[in-house]
């Protein structure tokens, strides 16, 4: 019999039974002393369970006052599964000294304990079922602590940021809004001082943060929405242009399956490509991903966004050419 068998057999005779003895469990489930005591200690200091031994009636019982406990195990579903690894790869990417390592720590413990619950080992299920996270940049806990306090306590912050597109260091006075994890990095949604409207900032390209005894300016939630939710992306902004992209057709099954974005407009057209519309403000971010299908897709407009795409494929070429 498979350990979470045995686990879960052991937490439902405790949940029907007023106790029940060690010798009774260990014949039923057919184990040495050891095996069972190690089983026990699981339950209790792995799963929660409040179980102890009643010297009374001479067996292993709940503790009543902590409520009904049920020990998660064969009947979790796929996609159960697949949303408790996913947790787990995300806090096993923190920094365990920074301060989110440390704040979810306990948390981090109690889905090892859930997955390790399972019919299966969490090294078999973690080598055939595998998250990977792509372009995660580091460096993004440095500050963490800072940002979350001024985020809570509504508090404006003095920053230090490194623009990469550019390279050059800024001094900001900003009135944080919120955090946001966004294809496996944080930024920071912020009221900007200095440019006087809603900004985005890389936590990982903010090199030092000082507290600033004002009150942070709020910002509410459906304004934030409208200027960061609008345009494509984490760099958006509130003037929205449309653009239209047409794939094609051995990239169109791909592409017709994909969200770029809440608002997109698609359809296959009579040979088999797939026409794409989606709103878009700064363009940086969608060029990226235009770019990366290569040849299997054209920007049909507007002019201006087909010829910066234009110019950046002319350039790889010429540079492959070299």
């Amino acid at each position: 019999m498979l350990r979470p068998e045995r686990l879960i057999k052991i937490s439902r005779w405790l949940r029907d039974k007023r106790s029940v003895s060690f010798e009774d469990m260990r014949r039923e489930l057919e184990v040495s002393r050891p095996t069972l005591y190690r089983d026990l200690a699981y339950l209790r200091d792995r799963m929660g369970v409040p179980l102890f031994w009643d010297e009374t009636r001479q067996g292993y019982r709940l503790d009543a006052s902590a409520g009904v406990h049920e020990v998660p195990g064969l009947w979790l579903s796929a996609e159960e599964i697949l949303a408790l690894l996913t947790m787990h790869q995300l806090l096993s990417e923190l920094d365990p000294a920074g301060f989110l390592g440390r704040q979810l720590a306990p948390i981090r413990q109690r889905l090892l304990a859930l997955l390790e619950g399972m019919a299966y080992p969490l090294s078999e299920i973690s080598s055939r079922i595998r998250i990977l996270s792509v372009a995660s940049r580091s460096g993004a806990g440095v500050h963490f602590q800072a940002l979350i306090t001024a985020v809570l306590e509504r508090r404006r912050l003095r920053i230090a940021y490194k623009a990469r597109s550019n390279g050059r260091l800024s001094s900001r006075e900003i009135s944080p809004q919120r955090l946001v994890r966004y294809r496996e990095n944080w930024y920071l949604d912020a009221w900007c001082h200095l440019r006087d409207e809603i900004r985005s900032f890389a936590v990982d390209a903010i090199e030092s943060v000082e507290a600033w005894p004002e009150a942070a300016t709020a910002v509410p939630d459906d304004v934030l929405d409208r200027e960061l939710g609008a345009g494509y992306g984490i760099f958006s902004g509130a003037q929205v242009r449309w653009a239209t992209l047409r794939f094609t057709p051995e990239r169109a099954r791909w592409v017709a399956a994909e969200r770029w974005h809440p608002e997109q407009e698609g359809g296959f057209l009579g040979d088999g490509s797939y026409q794409l519309r989606l709103p878009y403000s700064n363009d940086p971010e969608l060029i990226m991903d235009i770019l990366k299908y290569g040849p299997d897709c054209e920007v049909v407009g507007p002019r201006e966004l087909r010829e910066k795409v234009l110019g950046l494929l002319t350039a790889a070429v010429r540079r492959y050419e070299q």
